[in-house]
């Protein structure tokens, strides 16, 4: 779909960044009533806005449901560009602090399980000590939902397994891929975990224990089905389905589940006396760990900085 010329002339002379940003929480929270509160405004200033840019685009960018307001073909349209018009002002507002302050600006970081646990907090502490003033935002997510915050500018960065080649998303956005280092699997359990004991040698002796996988859409569930094949066994019957670091720890620590984590996480617990590992020769490579950055965008002066920390602490850099 696209805005018509006559369109596009309205929009440029009537079009307010204040009003971008108020369509914008409305379409974060898919309430009208959410998106005022959230802004400090009243609910009839927030919908006479949306009217403004229903009368700018010639057209209904949002119908109603029963839990609030959902957005039209247009009103998705508009949406991806005003996503990518906030995300370019931010980067314009970050680079005139750098010119008139320094080191400052802020960078949003998308995480995945595989560098939640260690790598990514070692590089905010020595982001933090390099620059103070840059303020880090951390949203965790599977790959299928930061690569398209990532193409959108919504994130500036995307840290974790990079995903296959011959998966569909490892190409679909103008992303650049960076390797920093190949990971290994392993089998954890809770340190006080009775029902797996400490010869176990083989996941053919755990098929019918209770287990925590990464969800579907996860990149790290692929290697852990590859793993379960390799083995000539199916998946486990009784799984929970998790990418969420705290929920997976808490349920080993309480329970007698199984999970598998890449060792550069897994460690970080073992070594806190939380989780022991299990010796299981099947194990297959987790893939490969690296950061992911916007192909067609120059970088922010904090993602810089913030790269170049992240490069020392997975001990890519060779030049330090």
């Amino acid at each position: 779909m696209h805005i018509h010329p006559l369109t596009q002339i309205r929009l440029s002379r009537n079009l307010k960044l204040s009003q971008l940003l108020v369509f914008d929480r409305v379409i974060e929270t898919g309430s009208i009533l959410h998106a005022a509160n959230d802004m400090g405004l009243t609910q009839p200033a927030v919908t006479k806005i949306i009217q403004e840019l229903e009368g700018c685009v010639d057209g209904t960018l949002f119908a109603r449901s029963n839990r609030g307001v959902v957005p039209t073909e247009l009103g998705l349209v508009l949406a991806r560009r005003v996503k990518s018009l906030l995300a370019e002002f931010r980067y314009m507002t970050e680079e005139l602090d750098q010119f008139r302050f320094g080191t400052a600006g802020r960078v949003v970081v998308g995480t995945m399980i595989a560098a939640s646990a260690h790598l990514l907090p070692s590089t905010i502490a020595r982001l933090k000590e390099r620059a103070p003033n840059i303020i880090v935002t951390v949203r965790e997510g599977p790959t299928a939902q930061l690569f398209p915050a990532l193409a959108t500018g919504e994130v500036d960065i995307v840290v974790g397994r990079l995903p296959e080649l011959e998966l569909p998303i490892s190409d679909a956005f103008p992303l650049a891929h960076q390797v920093l280092f190949e990971d290994l699997l392993d089998v954890v359990v809770g340190s006080a975990n009775d029902a797996v004991g400490q010869s176990v040698t083989s996941l053919h002796e755990l098929d019918r224990h209770p287990w925590i996988l990464p969800t579907p859409d996860s990149p790290l569930r692929y290697a852990v089905e590859r793993m379960f094949r390799n083995a000539g066994i199916e998946l486990p019957r009784d799984l929970v389905e998790s990418m969420s670091v705290l929920t997976n720890l808490g349920l080993l620590l309480t329970t007698n589940r199984i999970a598998v984590m890449p060792r550069v996480a897994a460690r970080q617990f073992v070594q806190a006396g939380l989780l022991r590992t299990l010796s299981i020769p099947e194990l297959g490579a987790f893939g490969t760990v690296g950061y992911s950055v916007r192909a067609n965008k120059a970088l922010t002066p904090a993602c810089e900085v913030f790269i170049e920390c992240l490069k020392e602490v997975s001990g890519t850099d060779r030049t330090s």
